[in-house]
């Protein structure tokens, strides 16, 4: 009589984590059950939606179970009845030991980062925040401690010059997707053999990435001209950098709030007060620092949506762009 496939709960909530669900799916293992937030307004409108896995799930004519608690004991024992072989959590929220240990085999979790590198909520963004030339995807055991498990695969991933925070997330979601296949065979087919979290070399640092919070998206125009291009980068598009805009029209002084979206570094020597604003009214905007000029080349004003410099430049004819900063105080 034959035996029934290795069954397998899979837990993921946004766009990240659709792509190695598919993977999974059309590498023919069993998805007994995808394991997603419950459905909640959304925009302006708070028009309820379901999560981007939801939507993948029904696709792909997967059951979807979308439990308020997770320590709720109804939800464990549907988790229970499933009688899973392996868990699976991409982008998902911190799983209490009752559920992440109920599979036979445990539950791994695919990572954005090179583990022990970027532990934490946003290792995308602190990657390109901190000038890193690479990262990857980690696939690991879940364990006590968040994002310290035993590490089964890893891929590599260069981050180029012009990668932001946005393009990254996109390279990191391709390569995760075979990834999570791989190791999930590995796991049912017992192949795998995990390692333990190695301690960097004694003078290397153990960079975190933790969630991001408003005052880390605050621009401080008085700083290095590559950390700030790197800040702007590495929060592109969302939640992107935050600035203020002094300018002066018909001899009134004013402040707009700006989203910067993108930029590139001009290396210069000059004596100009950071923050202070220089544009030919056309096509450039840029603004002093320490070490040159960030030429600003996409931005979002209050309000309104994202446009190129030049787009935005078009309809601030009448005004004199003074400075950037936080006018607030």
């Amino acid at each position: 009589m034959p035996t029934s496939a290795p069954s397998i709960v899979y837990m993921g909530t946004p766009q990240f984590a659709v792509a190695p669900l598919r993977a999974l799916v059309e590498a023919g293992l069993h998805v007994a059950a995808v394991v997603t937030v419950p459905d909640k307004p959304v925009g302006r409108g708070q028009r309820i939606q379901p999560s981007a896995v939801k939507v993948a799930a029904q696709e792909l004519g997967l059951p979807v179970l979308q439990p308020e608690r997770l320590r709720d004991p109804l939800f464990a024992e549907q988790l229970r009845s499933l009688k899973p072989d392996l868990g699976i959590v991409v982008a998902f929220r911190m799983l209490p030991e009752s559920i992440w240990a109920l599979p036979r085999l445990g539950t791994f979790n695919l990572h954005a980062s090179l583990l022990p590198q970027y532990r934490g909520a946003a290792p995308i963004n602190w990657a390109i925040i901190n000038g890193e030339k690479q990262t990857g995807v980690t696939t690991f055991l879940l364990n006590h401690q968040i994002d310290t498990g035993s590490i089964i695969e890893q891929h590599h991933v260069n981050i180029d010059s012009t990668d932001t925070a946005g393009s990254l997330h996109d390279k990191l979601m391709l390569a995760g997707a075979p990834l999570v296949v791989s190791t999930a065979q590995q796991l049912l087919n017992g192949t795998a053999i995990p390692h333990a979290q190695q301690t960097p070399a004694q003078g290397q640092m153990l960079n975190a990435a933790p969630k991001i919070f408003a005052d880390t998206c605050n621009i401080n125009w008085d700083s290095d001209l590559h950390q700030l291009h790197n800040l702007i980068r590495g929060l592109s598009p969302y939640p992107a950098v935050h600035t203020q805009l002094q300018l002066s029209r018909n001899g009134q002084t004013s402040t707009i709030g700006l989203k910067l979206l993108q930029s590139h570094p001009e290396v210069a020597t000059h004596s100009a007060t950071p923050g202070s604003v220089s544009t030919d009214g056309r096509r450039t905007l840029r603004v002093a620092c320490l070490g040159g000029y960030l030429h600003i080349d996409q931005l979002q004003p209050a309000g309104k949506k994202a446009m190129t410099t030049e787009e935005y430049l078009r309809g601030m004819q009448n005004a004199q762009l003074l400075q950037m900063g936080n006018f607030d105080e």
